[in-house]
């Protein structure tokens, strides 16, 4: 649903939030308002200067594990890009990586979302498929993308296409500072094949140093706001992965007096007393830190 546009003064710096709510099977609710939510700053309750629940244009970064382990679903989950895209709109960048063992750009931030489509296709299935899997490295990577971007009023995004299988490679909370510092969502969707559950098994139990079931994906894409789908049908995933990083509440509230530079925060965004009687068993995802910016490139309300 649409919302005014917001009116930003130069003197009052923000912190941006976004957050989603899902109901106790997985779908999302909307129709929320500002009254609906209620956020905490260090446990300390805030005033809401602005609330949306608009598509807002995004910068994504999408990531796809080209590891050995996800070899055979690469043609279904390439082949299901082309239905996640169209849940783009014109004036979304996006930027296409991969990762094994290492990470890198194939294709930099563009808003030729045709293009981008061409790149899945032509370079991600051109790879050879093979290597570990060290999922927190790139996002890691994904994260110092973002911070050598501009600013802008775009909603910052990861999507991890990974079968969530591989190597422990950072602290948690090293990487989630680092997220918070892009100001990054990120969500995953997650695919597997049986002959991956299999070789993983067999790699945890004779290699239990290196190897680990769950790699920290769910953990990362709650603490960020994000979400993941455990794909069986990666079309119609994919598209749904797109749509739940478009449509979110976003909140902006002043930045707290006080807050010294470069240190990280705890956020937490509830349902109010109202909205969550009304839903009682629904679960909201946002963000649960930020890190004070160093600079003056901060959201501000303008007149």
């Amino acid at each position: 649903m649409a919302q005014d546009v917001p009116v930003f003064r130069s003197d009052v710096a923000l912190v941006h939030v976004d957050a989603e709510v899902v109901s106790q099977d997985g779908r999302v609710l909307n129709g929320f308002t500002q009254a609906g939510f209620r956020v905490l700053d260090e446990k300390k309750p805030q005033s809401v200067a602005h609330f949306s629940e608009t598509e807002e244009l995004l910068d994504l970064i999408l990531l796809f594990d080209i590891s050995g382990s996800m070899k055979p679903k690469a043609a279904a989950v390439a082949a299901a890009a082309h239905e996640g895209l169209q849940e783009l709109r014109p004036g979304d960048r996006v930027t296409v990586m991969v990762f094994n063992s290492r990470s890198r750009v194939v294709a930099p931030f563009s808003t030729d979302l045709a293009g981008v489509e061409r790149s899945i296709q032509e370079l991600v299935l051109a790879e050879r498929f093979r290597g570990a899997t060290f999922i927190q490295s790139a996002l890691s990577n994904a994260a110092t993308q973002f911070r050598a971007e501009s600013r802008t009023g775009r909603r910052r995004a990861v999507l991890v296409i990974t079968d969530n299988f591989g190597q422990l490679t950072r602290r948690e909370e090293t990487l989630l500072r680092e997220l918070w510092e892009a100001d990054a969502v990120v969500s995953g969707l997650i695919v597997r094949s049986g002959a991956a559950k299999t070789f993983h098994s067999i790699m945890q139990a004779t290699h239990p140093y290196l190897y680990a079931v769950e790699v920290g994906i769910h953990g990362i894409a709650d603490k960020t706001g994000g979400d993941f789908i455990e794909s069986h049908a990666p079309g119609d995933d994919f598209h749904e992965a797109m749509r739940r990083l478009r449509t979110r509440y976003t909140l902006y509230y002043p930045l707290p007096d006080g807050a010294t530079p470069g240190t990280a925060r705890s956020i937490r965004v509830e349902l109010s007393e109202q909205a969550a009687a009304r839903y009682p068993k629904a679960r909201l995802r946002a963000r649960t830190g930020y890190v004070t910016p160093q600079s003056p490139a901060t959201p501000r309300l303008q007149k």
